[in-house]
Order: structure tokens, then C-alpha cells, then sequence
């Protein structure tokens, strides 16, 4: 096994995950990447993206091939689809099937992925039914009809999204209104492809060898009801991934990452960056934001501490 150091390794390629490989590696400290996927995080599954500042319309995948070409302009060090074994924080080494790596600082931009479901035929039928990516899958769902579940920002850009392929869309929300913002919810309300089923969520998803149908309560009656479906896609919020270090560091009720202003952890020389910290916004623009201040400051950390 190799045997690598680092002054920085970042634990994630995505938005925040390169954006702090940028500034670590302009701050002179030699800089890796590793990550368990390919590089780009979730963006790369949007279909595009219209907020991000001075991109206007730009699809996800190419946007962050942009972001990783900006980084190996600084000579930063790439391992992606790395088999990650162990973790330390404390002690900053990462062991894969391949490498084992030595730093003097870690940022964590392990991202976060879709809150599952919880129900009785999720898991059975995963790729025969149940997906959740819309952009990824879409296409297999030509004049279907699909179901989306969630009342969000991505439940609500994804339904409309499926409404190129599939014949009828129906968005299942567990309120009587949307969180979406007011402008996407404007553009839902006017497909004339998506249903609203409203105060309702999914108790089971069934089928034999496809989906074909999911079991609905109404949360105001208590009333089941039976839709016939081709597919459905969760959107019911996220998760971090945390998995490998849990426990290790300071997190919140629901696992994300506890961090100051400039992105340190409850470890020394540790620093949490994007969506797997608590953060009141998870968007590409805010991801790439922790990602140069928690590199700056862990930059700062290996002057001031390790001397590099």
C-alpha cells in the first residue's frame, strides 16, 4: 500500500470540495482530493442551473467540469473513486483499498445525499421504479406516468423536469402548499402535465418484477388510496454523509457537521465545508463559498500550527 502526505487532503470533489482545493493549493500547501465518486457531486446531475452568478444558464455537469479544470490549473492532486476503509480525524489519516494518506489538515466536502423514503418496496425496487434523480432517469419514463414526492425547490424543478418524458406527473406533498420558491411555483402551477396531491404521503411502493403502483394516506383523513404509477422519485430533503467519521466530531441532531464562521470543526485541524455542515442554505454558490473559507483558515491552521 502507498503511502501519501498531504498538507491538505479534502474529503469530497463536489462544489465545495474543489473550491477549497483551489485556495488551499493558492495558499502553497500541497493539496488532494479524495473521493469515493467521480468529481463534480451532485451538481453534475442537474440539468442545469440558472442561479449561480455569472453563469446565467449553464448545465450542472458542465459548471463543474469548469471547477475542476480551475483546479488542476494549481496542481492539485486528484483520487476519485477511492474505496475509503477508515477515517481518523484526530490522528488526519485516510485508508483506502489503494493509498494510505497522511495530512496535516483535513476539510470535510462530503456533501449530502436524499432522505429515503423509510417504506415497504424503496429499497426492493431501486432502479426498477424508485429513483432519485429525475436528470439521470428521466428518459426511461417516455409517456409513463411518474410520481415526485416532496414540496421543495428540487421536488418541484424535478417534476417539471419529468414532464418532457412522462405522459402525467403527479407531485405528492404531505402539506396543502409548496416551500418551493414563489417563482417555481408559478411555473409548476401552470403545467398542464403535473397533478398536485396534496396532504398525502407514501406508506408503500409496490409492484412485481417494475413499480406500478404506490399506497397513499391522507394525513387529514387517514384515508388510503391506490395510485397506478410507472415510477417515483423522493425528494423529501437530504441526509450528510457522514458514515465513515460520525461520532468523531461535534454534529447536530441530524448529523451535519457543527462549525464556526470559518469552517472549523470540533477537531483540530479539521474544518466542514458545503452541504454535510449545518448551514441555512445548500446551494452551488454557498457550497463554493465554505469551500474558500475553510480552506483559507485551514491555510491559516498549518502557518500558525504545523508551519509548512
Amino acid at each position: 500500500m502507498e503511502k501519501l502526505n498531504f498538507d491538505t487532503i479534502i474529503l469530497g470533489g463536489g462544489p465545495a470540495g474543489l473550491s477549497a482545493a483551489i485556495y488551499s493549493s493558492r495558499g502553497a500547501a500541497s493539496t488532494a482530493i479524495v473521493d469515493i465518486n467521480m468529481f463534480g457531486g451532485q451538481p453534475s446531475n442537474y440539468l442545469e442551473l440558472e442561479n449561480y452568478p455569472g453563469a446565467k444558464l449553464i448545465g450542472g455537469f458542465d459548471l463543474m467540469e469548469k471547477f475542476e479544470q480551475h483546479a488542476d490549473m494549481f496542481g492539485v492532486k486528484k483520487f476519485p473513486m477511492q474505496e475509503i476503509e477508515t477515517i481518523d480525524l484526530k490522528n488526519k489519516i485516510i485508508l483506502t483499498k489503494e493509498y494510505e494518506f497522511f495530512a496535516k489538515a483535513i476539510i470535510i466536502a462530503t456533501g449530502a445525499q436524499p432522505k429515503k423514503l423509510g417504506v415497504k418496496g424503496e429499497k426492493e425496487f431501486l432502479g426498477r421504479g424508485v429513483s432519485y434523480c429525475a436528470v439521470c432517469d428521466g428518459a426511461f419514463y417516455k409517456d409513463k406516468i411518474v410520481a415526485v414526492v416532496g414540496g421543495g425547490n428540487a421536488a418541484v424543478e424535478e417534476a417539471m423536469y419529468l414532464t418532457k418524458f412522462a405522459d402525467r406527473v403527479y407531485l405528492i406533498h404531505r402539506r396543502d402548499e409548496l416551500r418551493a420558491d414563489k417563482i417555481v411555483q408559478e411555473r409548476a402551477f401552470k403545467n398542464k402535465k403535473l397533478e398536485f396531491i396534496w396532504n398525502s404521503t407514501v406508506k408503500e411502493i409496490q409492484g412485481e418484477n417494475l413499480v406500478n403502483s404506490i399506497i397513499l394516506e391522507n394525513t387529514k383523513t387517514g384515508n388510503f388510496s391506490n395510485l397506478k404509477i410507472d415510477g417515483i422519485f423522493p425528494y423529501i430533503g437530504i441526509v450528510p454523509n457522514i458514515e465513515k467519521f460520525s461520532g468523531q466530531l461535534e454534529q447536530d441532531a441530524y448529523g451535519f457537521i457543527i462549525t464556526d464562521e470559518t469552517m472549523k470543526t470540533s477537531v483540530d485541524g479539521v474544518f466542514a465545508v458545503g452541504d454535510v455542515r449545518k448551514t441555512p442554505l445548500r446551494q452551488v454558490i454557498t457550497a463554493a463559498s465554505d469551500g474558500a473559507v475553510g480552506a483559507v483558515h485551514a491555510v491559516k491552521y498549518l502557518e500558525e500550527k504545523v508551519l509548512i
